[in-house]
């Protein structure tokens, strides 16, 4: 083995990197889930954060891998233990993240991808702060938000017209986040977020064991 390899390899163990965690919200059918696929896709050392919902599963949902769908007192159980890192009530329903399974992923120098609303990432930001990189996602038009969530056929004219009166209150959250991308373009979006997510990763505060690598460097180690 070459001395260039042992020096990568040592330089490995001494310097980990903490995990993050990636939020992407937007109004519903602003097009974060096919955004969220395609990242996963693109990083599969990304794991995807499942929410526990007490909603009913729509149709080509899986449990365990779309949600884990919990009846409300399991899910108030679930709260009262501490099990949940956020949770929020959205359109008559409860949605949570389970904290155990994220927690040892960012221990383990591995990222989360968060699909939540503005709701659950004030209270990531308010535990976990330095951990969390936000995105929000607006739609290029009211018009084109509508026809995205007509065209993907999900719900009712009713649940569409309740999903667009929510629109409005959901994007006036949209400062609070630290990134914002207008989605024109799926693949031009998925880069922009793509090079966010590389950037961060590279964050001095993340590289676990940097400062006494340096002061070994210093100190002609």
């Amino acid at each position: 083995m070459s001395s260039t390899a042992l020096t990568s390899d040592s330089t490995a163990d001494r310097i980990r990197r903490r995990g993050l965690m990636l939020v992407l919200s937007s109004p519903s059918g602003a097009g974060k889930t096919t955004i969220s696929r395609r990242l996963l896709e693109q990083n599969p050392d990304v794991a995807m954060s499942v929410s526990v919902t007490t909603r009913q599963k729509r149709p080509g949902e899986v449990h365990g891998r779309d949600y884990f769908f919990i009846d409300p007192a399991e899910f108030n159980l679930m709260v009262n233990r501490g099990q949940l890192l956020e949770y929020a009530k959205v359109f008559d329903n409860y949605y949570g993240t389970p904290r155990e399974a994220v927690e040892q992923s960012l221990r383990g120098g591995h990222d989360v991808l968060f699909d939540i609303d503005w709701q659950g990432t004030q209270q990531l930001r308010e535990t976990a702060r330095t951990d969390l990189v936000s995105v929000f996602i607006l739609p290029p038009s009211a018009h084109e938000l509508e026809r995205r969530l007509t065209t993907r056929a999900q719900d009712s004219a009713e649940e569409i017209a309740r999903r667009m009166a929510k629109a409005n209150d959901e994007m006036s959250h949209w400062s609070e986040y630290d990134y914002v991308i207008v989605n024109h373009d799926i693949d031009d979006s998925v880069i922009a977020i793509q090079g966010i997510l590389d950037t961060e990763r590279l964050k001095r505060e993340r590289q676990v064991g940097l400062s006494e690598f340096v002061r070994g460097l210093q100190a002609g180690f």
